[in-house]
């Protein structure tokens, strides 16, 4: 047994008292669990979590930050369709500079798609409106529309229940 080996099987063994084990990891958009993610800098509350999965292990991800694009940063929004479209090619994530940042966004999706199937996770909770994760609506065209955000139609896909949170 190596140095390190008591150290992490007492952590373990800590977070075994706190967490469900048994459950699969949950994904979360990391601004939920406040850490500072937003476009903005900012954090959000962990409150909008639902009580349920507190005790699950979670999994902080953001796709934004993940695809490579800095915080914080212009805000971005579709043009021509939302997520869906945009991993088929048929839409564009744009920021409000008016730079094309499409192929962060689906570098992001594809990351985020490998941890979650690393981890085993079948839900994530993820930010609504965010053109990453919203789940229900997005901005298209400078207006809310319905649509999901690009990594949340490839979670989808994979067919990872998305679950919104605001």
């Amino acid at each position: 047994m190596s140095r390190g080996q008591p150290r992490f099987l007492l952590r373990l063994l800590k977070m075994s008292r706190s967490h469900d084990l048994l459950s699969p990891p949950v994904l979360v958009s990391a601004c939920l669990l406040g850490l500072p993610t937003r476009y903005d800098g900012t954090a959000l509350s962990p409150e909008a979590l639902p009580e349920e999965i507190k005790s699950r292990i979670l999994i902080p991800v953001c796709p934004e930050q993940l695809g490579g694009l800095p915080t914080p940063r212009p805000r971005q929004e579709f043009r021509g369709g939302s997520g869906r479209e945009a991993l088929e090619g048929k839409a564009r994530v744009v920021n409000e500079e008016g730079i094309d940042v499409t192929e962060s966004f689906l570098r992001a999706a594809k990351i985020v798609c490998r941890i979650a199937e690393l981890a085993g996770a079948k839900e994530a909770y993820f930010k609504e409106g965010s053109p990453s994760c919203g789940v229900e609506r997005v901005t298209v065209n400078g207006a809310k529309a319905s649509g999901s955000g690009v990594t949340t139609a490839a979670l989808m896909e994979m067919g990872i229940t998305v679950y919104p949170c605001d």
